[in-house]
């Protein structure tokens, strides 16, 4: 059944008012009589948000719900990666079970959509991705799941990774990854010429990981931006998390932004404490498609983090400086609306003939509701509730 009305809803946070849904579609908003057979809710004066959207976490990473993990590697990136490739079998991580505590965590929290890169190695070939492919499965209707093939230990230091990639965008992949070509792979024209060629064949969009700083993330993303333009894929390549736009030269980082913006290039980012981040004030007054995710949680590269985006859009308004509530509205577009322009979604918003996919969120305000830790009392999925008060309809298991 996608047919629903809720009554005593504050769409955007705007005046109390009923919805009205049909065959998961928002039909109507106003004084909706009863109908027959049509399941009713009281949306006890919430505000109705449209989904929230993880546009970049790792599925396949975390231990949520299993042994703590004791963690006292060095927090550098490459070992990280090594410890983590090297280890995932010892440790009983199964990409299929974690992927889907992971995504029901986000589901109950209000989230409708989901992009999660996912690792292809050599050690593990498309385990991973099959593990994940198989929750994408078995929560239709609940949230949905796009794959980025990610090559998270490199392509060029690990001949054979680019044919895998190349057979995960032929099975189920959606968007290709790529990950710091130079610090990484110590070869940026090496692996750029190889995702942008292969994403060409396949017809696929790509999102880079760049944590790359300073003159050198720079220097990278005008490789990426000179490929954009050479094979046509304006609109089409994001860069996820982009950590030289926070370098501290506010000349050069416009420079990139005004590329970035001509080229229509997204970026995703998660607020990263620990590292310089973008200026989201700085990317919106430039027209550029800004989304953003919780990364890993809980996993072996860290103990930090929730299944939650209200969680991540205070991280990183506190990491940008929030204080005002306009720029706290940003924060709740920035994890739904942003995520939605980044994905390019169709049918998305509460509009009425938009998709109902949407939140209830507690708060007198949208700033209120953003600043305050709160379940939604009311998750809906295609016309359908699917989590109440932090509780999905599909069990973790």
């Amino acid at each position: 059944m996608s047919d629903l009305i809720i009554r005593n809803i504050r769409p955007l946070g705007e005046e109390t008012t009923d919805v009205l849904i049909r065959d998961g579609i928002i039909v109507e908003y106003g004084k909706i009589a009863d109908l027959p057979d049509f399941p009713t809710e009281d949306g006890n004066n919430a505000i109705l948000w449209p989904g929230l959207i993880d546009a970049h976490t790792h599925l396949d990473k975390t231990t949520w719900n299993m042994d703590w993990h004791v963690n006292n590697r060095p927090a550098n990136l490459r070992g990280r990666i090594d410890f983590e490739r090297e280890t995932r079998l010892e440790l009983g991580l199964d990409p299929h079970v974690q992927s889907m505590r992971h995504a029901i965590g986000l589901a109950a929290h209000g989230a409708s959509h989901i992009r999660s890169h996912v690792d292809i190695d050599l050690a593990h070939g498309l385990r991973l991705v099959e593990g994940v492919q198989k929750t994408r499965e078995k929560l239709q209707g609940i949230i949905d799941i796009q794959i980025v093939a990610f090559p998270q230990s490199g392509v060029m230091v690990m001949p054979g990774v680019i044919d895998l990639l190349d057979e995960a965008l032929a099975n189920g992949c959606e968007v290709l990854g790529g990950i710091d070509p130079c610090g990484i792979d110590h070869d940026p024209k090496g692996q750029l010429d190889a995702i942008f060629a292969l994403a060409v064949k396949h017809g696929k969009p790509i999102d880079i990981h760049l944590h790359e700083a300073g003159e050198l993330g720079a220097f990278t993303m005008e490789q990426i931006f000179a490929r954009v333009r050479a094979n046509g894929m304006q609109g089409k390549v994001d860069i996820s998390h982009a950590f030289a736009l926070g370098m501290n030269d506010y000349l050069r980082v416009e420079q990139l932004i005004e590329q970035i913006a001509e080229l229509d290039i997204g970026i995703a980012t998660t607020g990263a404490p620990s590292a310089t981040v973008p200026s989201l004030k700085r990317l919106r007054e430039a027209g550029i498609r800004v989304g953003a995710g919780c990364d890993g949680i809980r996993d072996t590269w860290g103990p930090w983090g929730l299944p939650d985006m209200m969680d991540r859009a205070r991280i990183i308004g506190m990491k940008n400086g929030v204080r005002s509530d306009i720029d706290l509205r940003h924060m709740l577009e920035l994890v739904s609306q942003g995520g939605a322009d980044l994905m390019r979604l169709e049918g998305y918003g509460v509009k009425t003939g938009c998709k109902a996919d949407f939140t209830l969120l507690q708060g007198q305000t949208i700033g209120h509701a953003v600043v305050q830790p709160a379940t939604p009392p009311l998750v809906v999925k295609n016309g359908q509730v699917v989590a109440r008060n932090g509780i999905c309809i599909v069990s973790m298991p």
